[in-house]
């Protein structure tokens, strides 16, 4: 009887020390959670004081987006079979203490790193407080995984701010541009 309760036991910690298959903890060690946190941040953050669009990725301001690191968190991260990855990052606000923002979207890695090959925002949700961009933006998250797309939910402003008629996300510049007058 105590050989059993042992190994429930065991079993018990061994499961609950396990990370789900949408964590970020699932797929990366702490250490390249940060260093890939932070390469996201260099690009869907504002850019680093005197950093321009052609700069803004150059070493000399990476400690700028490292001291960020602490706004910005991984809420889930999947990875498919051909190596594509699908995250929700809860972001701040800029100017807005008690607001974040949940960013939707897809990229892949360069082979063994935690460097950035292909990167798109599909979606940005309104400000919420976190519980709510948990909430839609998890719905959203799980409506990408699945489908690919996020087409038939972007009318729906109280879960999509961005894409609309005046936004559009350029993967090659890798930022949302306006779409008036194209």
């Amino acid at each position: 009887m105590k050989r059993i309760l042992f190994y429930l036991i065991i079993s018990f910690f061994g499961i609950a020390g396990c990370h789900s298959k949408d964590e970020a903890a699932y797929y990366f060690s702490d250490s390249e959670r940060d260093t890939l946190l932070t390469n996201i941040i260099s690009i869907i953050s504002e850019k680093a004081l005197y950093a321009t669009d052609s700069t803004k990725y150059q070493a000399r301001f990476r400690a700028e987006y490292v001291n960020r690191l602490p706004f910005f968190r991984f809420v889930h991260l999947t990875k498919d079979t051909s190596g594509v990855y699908t995250y929700l990052i809860s972001r701040p606000v800029a100017g807005l203490k008690d607001l974040r923002r949940g960013v939707i979207g897809t990229f892949t890695l360069k082979p063994n790193s935690t460097e950035i090959d292909q990167f798109e925002e599909v979606a940005n949700t309104p400000h919420f407080d976190e519980e709510t961009v948990k909430e839609r933006g998890g719905f959203l998250f799980r409506e990408l995984g699945k489908t690919g797309s996020l087409t038939k939910y972007l009318a729906m402003k109280h879960y999509v701010e961005w894409p609309d008629s005046t936004l559009k996300y350029d993967k090659q510049k890798r930022t949302w541009v306006s779409s008036l007058g194209l």
